[in-house]
Formats: C-alpha cells, sequence, structure tokens
C-alpha cells in the first residue's frame, strides 16, 4: 500500500497542502514522479538518492512512483526533497506518521544535510492553519519559524537525524517561541536637519496619515536625507503587520538573521529597475520592490528618470494595496500597501524657481521634464511640496532641533486616533479612506464646503484631488486632537497640492 506523507507549496503567499504519496513495487529500478511537478521538483531524484545513500542507507532497487497530490496543483518547490525521502524510506523503516498532522519541508544535499530554504514562514504558518501539529523544518530556518505559537516545529540538520528521530532513537529539541523586542534606532534624525520646517511638518502629516508625498526642490537641498527620516517617525509594526512582512522578505529569501521585521521597510530602487523588479513577475512570479515596502516606505528617488511604463504601473498597487500578477495558468497576488515618497528636480537642470542659481532650461525642456510623469499618476500623491535652500542664517545654528521621538509621539496618537474611528472598517490609516467613509467620517461644515468650492474653481481639481485634501486636513485635525474639520486644516492641506508654479 502506498504510503502517505503530508508537505506543502506557496502560490504566491498562500499555502497549498501537498500529499506526497510513494509507491515502491517490483520491476525494473526506476524513479519517476508525477502531478504537475516542475523542474526543481524532477531534479529531486538525484538529490534524494544521493541523500539516503550518503546518510548511510541503502536506496531500494525498485520500481518508485511519487505522486504529488492535488495533480492540477502546479508544485515547483526543491522544499519537497524532505517528505520524498521519508516517504521512500517509510517501507524499509515503517515509520509511524499520521499525516493528517506532521508535515516535513526541507531541500536535501547531496550529503544528506537538509538546507535552507525560502518561504519557510508563511509554510508552516499556513500548515498550522490547515490543522497540522508538527512540522519539520531546516535548522537553519529555524529562527524565523520561531515567531508562530501553537505548533511544534522540530529543526533538524540532516536527514539521518530526522530518520532516527522518527524511529525513537534520538531527539529533536522543538523551537521555542520568540518575540524580539523594537529597537529604536536609526541612522537619521530629524533633528539633524537644518531648516526644513515645512518639509519636517509634510512629513509628519504624511506619517501620520500614511499619505504619499512628493518633494520637489533643486540638487542638494535635502530631499533624500528628508525621505530617509520618514521612518524614524513612523510608529512600530504591530505583530500583525511584522507577521505579513516577515512572510514577504521569507519569501523573497531577504531574512538574513533576522526572526522577525520590526521595523517598517525602506525600499529605494535605482531608477534602472525593470517593470518585474518593482511590481513583481517572472515566468515564476517574484515578490516586487511594492510588496516589499508593505507597511512601510517605497522611496522613488529622481522620479522623472523611471521608466514611464513602470510608473504608471504603480497606480493600481497604490489604489488597491496588493499587486495582482496573472499567468496562463494561475494568478497571484502580494499585498503592497505602502506610503509612496517620490523626489524630483524641478527641471531638467534642477534650478528652475531656485533663488540662487539660474535655470538654463527652455519652457520647452521644462515641459517634456515634467510630462514623463502622468497627471493622473500625480494625483496620487496626496502632499506635494517644494523642498527651497536653507537661509544661510539657519546653517550654522546651534537651535535644537525636535527629535525624531517627540515627532514620533505625536504620529503614534494620531494613528490610535484613526485606529478607534476606523474598528469598524477595515482600513487603519485616513489615506485608505474610500469616498464612502470619507463622507461617513470627514463632516463639513457649509463654510468649509463654500471653501472647497472656490478652491475647485481656483485649481480645477478632479474629484480624487479633492478627497486626497479632505484625507490630509483629517489628518491634520486628528494630529491636533480636534474632533472636526476646520478651515484652517482645509487651507493647510490645500498648501500642499500646488505644482502651478513648475508645470508650465
Amino acid at each position: 500500500m502506498p504510503s502517505k506523507i503530508s508537505s506543502a507549496v506557496l502560490v504566491g503567499l498562500e499555502c497549498y497542502k501537498v500529499e506526497v504519496e510513494v509507491d515502491l513495487s517490483l520491476g525494473v529500478p526506476s524513479f519517476n514522479i508525477v502531478g504537475l511537478a516542475e523542474q526543481a521538483i524532477q531534479e529531486a531524484k538525484e538529490r534524494v538518492r544521493s541523500a539516503i545513500r550518503n546518510s548511510n542507507i541503502e536506496f531500494p532497487l525498485r520500481k518508485i512512483t511519487i505522486n504529488l497530490a492535488p495533480a492540477d496543483l502546479r508544485k515547483d518547490s526543491s522544499l519537497l526533497d524532505l517528505p520524498i525521502a521519508i516517504g521512500i524510506l517509510s517501507y524499509q523503516f515503517n515509520f509511524n506518521i499520521d499525516p493528517e498532522s506532521i508535515a516535513f519541508l526541507g531541500e536535501l544535499a547531496l550529503d544528506g544535510r537538509i538546507r535552507k530554504g525560502r518561504g519557510l514562514l508563511p509554510l508552516v504558518w499556513g500548515l498550522k492553519n490547515k490543522g497540522f501539529r508538527k512540522v519539520f523544518i531546516p535548522k537553519e530556518n529555524e529562527l524565523e519559524c520561531s515567531i508562530i505559537k501553537d505548533i511544534e516545529i522540530y529543526p533538524a540538520e540532516t536527514l539521518k537525524q530526522v530518520i532516527d528521530f522518527l524511529m525513537g532513537n534520538t531527539t529533536i529539541k522543538p523551537s521555542e517561541f520568540k518575540f524580539p523586542k523594537y529597537n529604536f534606532s536609526f541612522d537619521e534624525d530629524f533633528s539633524i536637519i537644518k531648516g526644513q520646517e515645512v518639509a519636517k511638518r509634510a512629513l509628519e502629516i504624511s506619517a501620520a496619515g500614511g499619505h504619499n508625498i512628493l518633494l520637489i526642490g533643486p540638487p542638494g537641498t535635502g530631499k533624500t536625507l528628508l525621505a530617509r527620516s520618514l521612518p524614524s517617525i513612523l510608529p512600530p509594526l504591530t505583530y500583525e503587520e511584522a507577521f505579513e512582512v516577515t512572510q514577504i522578505y521569507s519569501v523573497a529569501g531577504l531574512l538574513n538573521d533576522e526572526s522577525l521585521i520590526i521595523k517598517r521597510p525602506f525600499r529605494n530602487p535605482h531608477h534602472t529597475i525593470s517593470y518585474a523588479g518593482l511590481l513583481g513577475g517572472g515566468s515564476k512570479p517574484q515578490v516586487g520592490e511594492v510588496s516589499l515596502a508593505h507597511r512601510g516606505i517605497l522611496f522613488l528617488d529622481e522620479l522623472p528618470e523611471f521608466r514611464r511604463d513602470v510608473l504608471e504601473a504603480l497606480r493600481q498597487p497604490i489604489e488597491e494595496g496588493r499587486v495582482i500578477i496573472s499567468r496562463a495558468k494561475y494568478t497571484v497576488s502580494y499585498p503592497a500597501q505602502f506610503i509612496l515618497v517620490g523626489s524630483m528636480n524641478p527641471c531638467k537642470c534642477g534650478y528652475f524657481g531656485d533663488k540662487e542659481k539660474d535655470c538654463t532650461c527652455s519652457p520647452y525642456e521644462i515641459r517634456n521634464y515634467w510630462h514623463k510623469i502622468s497627471g493622473p499618476l500625480l494625483d496620487r500623491f496626496d502632499i506635494r511640496i517644494y523642498v527651497g535652500r536653507v537661509e544661510k542664517e539657519k546653517i550654522f545654528q546651534n537651535e535644537k532641533n525636535e527629535n525624531s521621538e517627540e515627532i514620533r509621539k505625536r504620529v503614534e496618537k494620531a494613528r490610535k486616533i484613526q485606529e478607534e474611528r476606523f474598528k469598524k472598517e477595515k482600513i487603519f490609516t485616513n489615506s485608505q479612506m474610500t469616498p464612502k467613509i470619507i463622507k461617513k467620517y470627514c463632516f463639513l461644515s457649509d463654510d468649509a464646503k463654500s471653501f472647497l468650492t472656490n478652491i475647485i474653481d481656483k485649481m480645477k481639481l478632479s474629484l480624487r484631488g479633492l478627497d486626497r485634501i479632505i484625507k490630509v486636513s483629517r489628518t491634520i485635525a486628528d494630529l491636533e486632537e480636534s474632533e472636526n474639520i476646520k478651515i484652517d486644516h482645509l487651507a493647510e492641506a490645500v498648501s500642499y497640492r500646488g505644482l502651478e508654479d513648475f508645470i508650465l
């Protein structure tokens, strides 16, 4: 009777149970794997054969048939090596394995070692949610899986160690649950930024409400430093958020020595990045930068230098908070809720509007430079500000600047107000409000409506642009702990939408 060993594969971040059915029968010795197995699994035949032999165990000279069920699910993971080997050896050693409660994950080296793999965290989490009580994983993946409760995780170094454990000849100590402490150390801090009070205020609003922000200004005015300082005023990730982010990095193979990513991600891709690199994709869809920035910041420096088709592709994840990658046989979805921070010069030479240096660009060149970014994408930046030169008298001034910790306390207070407000909704920040939710939670007085009507006529605002002004004003009100949106809040929000001085 065929033996049955349980394992799992990932499609995106979703875990699918796989039953490894092994049949050994008389006949010409052979080794066949069926069940929609891709190249990495077909090559498992040589890895498994060598690993068993190099563990000082005789490889059975039988007709071996491996079926990976369900047969209609595409499988492309070397982590099925270990369950295949255990299934073959179960005929010789008569392992007592309950396939409904015990699972195996691991790639085998030729000498029998169990190699570190990708995506172990979402796989173990998925198996736990499917009712499994025990799972064997590579020893090198123990740290990342130690943050999962209510399942026994057995980290193993070799195939021989797993076999001896199943036979009762040795023990493997289960992993202990570990939750790392948060460390508020950052390379950049707001206290080191000279001047730029308007920009720092705008970044505080961006952090408090999760708003996208565009920084415009000549070279050397501190746009990059401001953007890199933004993570220092964001609230720490909650356990649920940290777990989401860590799963993504586990799939991408970027966890290194971390068990749980507790700092909000800050991703800064180069402007030469491809469509697949930013959004994710490939024949086997990989995680893109927008997903690696989930719950954190995606910083695009020199925004107009990015390919236009790459920038336009950002519009869908900005609105929906996820990336959908479709292929002929399946569709993969990765989360992508991030604060988009862009920076750019006001023109090609960089000095249009500068008070110190003259711009050498013609009106035609300035117009073409701005046309590299579409209107719909610019409209998705809630806040757009000019970052000018720092006044000379402030450069060597010894005045003490407000540090990031002080600003972060205000941001956290505003976020808690939003959390309480949206506890019945499926959102967490003001930037995520839909038109329906805006109508529900953003009451406007008659004076405020009259003010906005005048602004619509003057700035030729779209309905999306109007909604974004209301969202930002709601965040400004939250920072002031004001229950209602006032005209002052709206006026400040409107001041962050101007681009007319730069676009001809």
